[in-house]
């Protein structure tokens, strides 16, 4: 048995396929997957994403530890609530996982943030995060009271704002992409995984499940981890273990643009090596990849690049939206605007294009 979030019983009782996730016990589809994947491209629908990990950071040296703990620079976040991506690199520039950083600062707490990481990589996060604060004056506090439900699709915002307090309404109505701020004691972002606009709501785990219950009952349905695959492929968002992990430089994961390179005198955690790589040039690179002929495109299978070399798929599926094979690749940096797939045995010719396919419902290929 892994672990189970306060929603477990509500899932099984909507008729879940519960499966493993990372140790959590968690649900797969609802009955039809690709029903799922376009109910939120089309209208929207509600994941428990509960299981991910939320750590509050604050001190008076909260800024500069994150400063020095992540890729990103937090000094971005100049207005209330505004979050970025960014990679938490190991010395040697690996990604020991990705996150969603929000500026929480308020005037009791001016240097504070609130971390999302993922959960399967919980533990080894948590390790190296308390490892690296020894040096700063921080706390570092995991929300394990916290539950946690994306409503995600097109009408996703118009939706819940119907269904919650006139304050929080308000909230939904006026929040910027990636951006979250609390509304008493829930903190509502606009943010997601899915390629559409959309909302993460992080509230009191005991009131997680009375807000689903009203959002089923409003008619958004409970979607699961297939189609939320299905849905961050389709958008080209990386999943941590396939598309990039410890080995993984973000320069090889279509993760660059998350380097904060300025200011020169930032020192983050695998600068030093990350500028060797950047002075050398990438020896590979993640792309899209297309299939025009029937057939499915899955992680490892081994793609080539004539006259150039090899690479390997880390995340393929049949795209719902576009109706054929997708994938994306870590490919020889030579790599132009074809190559082939090995699927059993046999080569298929396959169409190279920019890592992401679909977003906000529209084709992108």
């Amino acid at each position: 048995m892994g672990l189970r979030t306060p929603l477990y019983g509500l899932h099984l009782a909507l008729g879940a396929k519960m499966v493993d996730f990372g140790g959590w016990d968690m649900p797969l589809h609802y009955g039809s997957q690709v029903e799922e994947h376009h109910q939120v491209r089309r209208d929207c629908g509600v994941f428990d994403v509960s299981h991910m990990t939320v750590v509050d950071v604050s001190g008076s040296q909260a800024k500069a530890y994150l400063q020095h703990l992540l890729a990103n620079d937090v000094e971005r976040l100049d207005i209330p609530g505004k979050a970025l991506y960014s990679g938490m690199l190991n010395q040697q520039a690996g990604v020991i996982d990705d996150s969603i950083v929000y500026l929480t600062a308020t005037p009791e707490l001016p240097d504070s943030y609130r971390l999302v990481v993922n959960a399967a990589t919980r533990d080894k996060d948590l390790a190296w995060m308390r490892q690296q604060s020894s040096a700063f004056a921080v706390e570092l506090n995991e929300r394990a009271d916290l539950a946690m439900l994306a409503v995600q699709g097109p009408q996703a915002r118009a939706k819940v704002a119907e269904l919650v307090t006139q304050a929080r309404a308000a909230l939904i109505h006026e929040l910027q992409p990636l951006q979250g701020l609390p509304e008493g004691d829930w903190f509502i972002a606009r943010s997601g995984y899915t390629g559409e606009d959309g909302l993460e709501i992080m509230l009191p785990a005991e009131q997680s499940l009375a807000f689903l219950n009203d959002l089923v009952g409003a008619g958004i349905p409970p979607i699961g981890l297939g189609a939320r695959d299905t849905l961050r492929l389709e958008a080209g968002m990386n999943l941590y273990g396939q598309d990039m992990d410890e080995q993984v430089s973000p320069l090889a994961a279509n993760m660059s643009w998350t380097v904060a390179w300025e200011p020169a005198s930032r020192d983050f955690i695998g600068r030093a090596e990350l500028e060797r790589q950047q002075k050398a040039g990438a020896s590979a690179k993640l792309v899209g990849l297309v299939l025009e002929e029937r057939g499915v495109l899955r992680a490892h299978q081994v793609v080539r690049v004539a006259g150039v070399g090899e690479g390997e798929i880390t995340s393929g599926s049949f795209s719902p939206t576009l109706g054929k094979a997708i994938a994306l690749a870590r490919v020889p940096a030579a790599t132009a605007e074809r190559a082939e797939v090995e699927i059993r045995g046999k080569w298929y010719p396959v169409r190279v294009v920019q890592p992401s396919f679909v977003r906000h419902g529209r084709a992108l290929i």
